[in-house]
């Protein structure tokens, strides 16, 4: 979400109509998050100046680690030289920490090649918000979820039930730091997840929505603590449940 909304920010700043906008000062503590969408604290360093020019030479894009070679374009300025310094300061500031986690596996391919490319700047931020835009798409429509067997039969609903919240066995990313809270597509996804960690034994679909409006499902090691809840789908393994009465 802060990676997509910056990438929403830079496409704006690039095709403003003052012309191309760069952020000399471009650092993490500028930025805020305002109802979902990453904001700019201070415009004091902005500029729309792009550096002048006589040959291609004179377009060396420089940072501590990497220098881009640009072209001198035919009017004296380098081409492109404020998107592609925005767009390498988000790469090395938000990019390299943000990108390679929390997604699901499916999608890391493609979250890897948008770190790659911005890192070495082959993707200007058109072609970088088309590729979020492409992600986000799979992400949401869940068009990203691999054909696999169906796992969901493997487990017993019981509506109208939830278990007791608390604290229970923790996973990377969860929403919560007391258990795990993950983020699915459907109830066939969360099955797909229980299944995976050891110590899952049944999970709750909850009301809670993500900026993606993604439901919640939180994953528990028991279920034997359930109390009513009608607008809750409680789902148990039935290798959990062998032997017990429910």
């Amino acid at each position: 979400q802060i990676c997509l909304s910056l990438v929403k920010l830079l496409f704006y700043l690039a095709h403003s109509p003052l012309g191309s906008i760069v952020l000399l000062d471009f650092q993490p503590r500028q930025f805020v998050m305002v109802d979902g969408n990453l904001k700019v604290t201070d415009m004091d360093d902005a500029s729309t100046e792009e550096l002048s020019c006589k040959e291609d030479i004179d377009c060396t894009l420089d940072f501590p680690t990497k220098s881009f070679p640009l072209k001198c374009s035919a009017v004296g300025k380098c081409e492109g030289i404020n998107e592609k310094k925005n767009l390498f300061n988000a790469y090395r500031y938000f990019f390299t920490y943000l990108l390679p986690h929390s997604a699901p596996p499916a999608l890391r391919p493609l979250l890897s090649d948008i770190l790659n490319a911005t890192g070495d700047l082959r993707y200007g931020i058109n072609e970088t918000m088309r590729a979020f835009e492409k992600v986000l798409h799979l992400y949401k429509s869940g068009l990203y979820l691999q054909k696999r067997p169906l796992l969901l039969k493997d487990y017993i609903s019981l509506k109208g039930f939830r278990t007791v919240e608390g604290e229970d066995y923790k996973c990377w990313p969860s929403y919560s730091h007391l258990g795990c809270l993950l983020s699915i597509h459907s109830a066939e996804e969360a099955a797909a997840i229980c299944n995976s960690q050891s110590q899952c034994q049944s999970f709750i679909i909850t009301q809670q929505r993500t900026w993606t409006g993604r439901p919640l499902a939180s994953f528990q090691s028991s279920w034997t603590d359930l109390i009513p809840d009608t607008n809750a789908v409680v789902y148990i393994k039935r290798s959990a449940s062998s032997g017990e009465r429910l």
